[in-house]
């Protein structure tokens, strides 16, 4: 039986969860939990058991010294709480933790306890993959869902993956058979960069369940530390002529698949998105009737765009891939 003494009423709460290991690809999706965590200056209300879901020999326990007194901690999984303030607060129920290594149903189970005590609304899951995507254009984030009604409503994709899966998609499966409304949002890391940090994926997958979830999340120093990132990355690349060309591919692959969506409504819409977490006047905020930002002119931005879309030169066709796939970790699903 789960006990949650000291836990207020929640408001509105929405539980984003994210694990370390084979869904987290550069760490991105684990260290987008722990800015919500830092910068909200979340709480613990409570821990699983680390007896019953991981092997200490694949995820070792550490030792420490607290002012000269040795002390443990256990590889597990935590759960906080933070309040998002403004004209509508909300809770968000923040898990953070590595994926358990057995009992994955009870594991999931424990989880859907808590976000049932709790009275969650809706259940976000962060993952992180490696693909076949250049450091130098935004990093993509596909939100998928296994609810078809949640897919329409929310703009989502239905998920059609079929495959080896991981503790993401596990625990948005066991929140559908529940009747708990679950979103994975994933985030595609090169994978000739896949080292951690990549705090350029980290601030996409938060740009994202900023959208998703209608909050403004404060970003702190994590849009410097994706530009210094892009930096570090751009002059490895040039100081190695094999990597750059393949990096040259891969952008000339994807500018030819987004092609087709670069039209003036696409070109609007990331403007609209990008404004509104600037001035922080959310999806309703003022602005002309069409629901767009005034230019300098006057002009609302959406119909701008629109009427003159961003000309954008066709690429060659792409060139095959240079370099080795790495098969250091796998790519969960999609």
């Amino acid at each position: 039986m789960i006990e949650l003494e000291g836990v207020p009423e929640l408001i509105d709460p929405v539980m984003v969860a994210a694990f370390e290991g084979w869904n987290d690809a550069g760490d991105a999706a684990s260290s987008a939990v722990a800015h919500l965590d830092r910068e909200w200056k979340g709480e613990v209300f409570a821990a699983l058991d680390a007896e019953d879901y991981y092997d200490f020999q694949v995820n070792r326990p550490t030792v420490w010294l607290d002012n000269g007194v040795r002390k443990i901690t256990w590889p597990t999984t935590r759960l906080s709480v933070v309040r998002v303030g403004g004209d509508k607060p909300r809770d968000l129920v923040l898990v953070r933790g590595i994926e358990p290594s057995m009992r994955w149903r009870s594991f999931c189970n424990e989880l859907l306890g808590f976000a049932h005590e709790l009275g969650v609304e809706l259940v976000v899951v962060l993952g992180a993959l490696l693909g076949d995507t250049p450091h130098t254009r935004p990093v993509p984030v596909s939100g998928v869902t296994s609810d078809a009604d949640l897919a329409q409503r929310m703009d989502l994709e239905e998920t059609k993956y079929e495959g080896p899966t991981g503790i993401v998609g596990i625990l948005q499966e066991a929140c559908t058979h529940a009747g708990v409304p679950a979103v994975s949002l994933w985030a595609a890391v090169p994978h000739y960069v896949s080292q951690p940090p990549n705090p350029k994926a980290t601030l996409a997958l938060l740009n994202r369940l900023e959208d998703l979830i209608d909050i403004r999340i404060p970003l702190g120093e994590l849009p410097e530390d994706a530009r210094a990132w892009q930096v570090g990355v751009d002059q490895l690349a040039a100081e190695d002529s094999e990597v750059a060309e393949y990096v040259q591919t891969l952008e000339e692959a994807r500018d030819t698949a987004e092609l087709p969506e670069a039209t003036g409504e696409a070109i609007a819409r990331e403007f609209e998105r990008y404004l509104r977490r600037r001035d922080g006047t959310g999806p309703a905020g003022p602005g002309p009737a069409s629901g767009g930002h005034a230019t300098a002119d006057g002009t609302d931005s959406a119909s701008y765009l629109r009427d003159n879309p961003t000309p954008r030169p066709k690429p060659q066709p792409p060139k095959p891939p240079q370099l080795p796939s790495t098969d250091d970790e796998d790519s969960p699903e999609e």
